[in-house]
């Protein structure tokens, strides 16, 4: 699986955005997709993830609310609609895959195997 994330760009507070990872090759229902980002000075953090059938989506509390997942199969691409943003939210996203992860570690960078490149989102206040 490869997978190639686009969208960030700078925003202002309050602004929406919307990222996308397109996934390459044949994405089963179960691939697990998900976002992480990371904070200049700070560790990858987790932000959103769900499976590629789109009935598992779980959230950081920090975005829970303001963020949101999608999956469009027919485009093998994965969204994460960021609306109410907030300086806080600067980081680079990474867009993240793996076929062998359970429900309960859908949370945890160390359980996909494969990752986008990130793409840089700025949000000024």
């Amino acid at each position: 699986v490869q997978l190639q994330a686009s969208g960030g760009g700078l925003v202002q507070a309050g602004d929406s955005l919307r990222l996308s990872c397109v996934v390459s090759g044949r994405p089963s229902g179960r691939l697990a997709v998900a976002w992480f980002r990371q904070a200049p000075g700070k560790e990858r953090e987790f932000v959103a993830a769900n499976r590629f059938s789109g009935n598992y989506a779980t959230y950081a509390e920090s975005v829970k609310g303001r963020f949101t997942i999608s999956i469009d199969n027919a485009k093998k691409t994965v969204y994460l609609q960021m609306n109410s943003l907030r300086p806080e939210d600067t980081a680079v996203y990474y867009c993240a895959a793996s076929a062998s992860v359970i429900l309960s570690n859908l949370r945890s960078r160390t359980a996909y195997s494969n990752w986008g490149q990130g793409t840089l989102v700025t949000v000024s206040s």
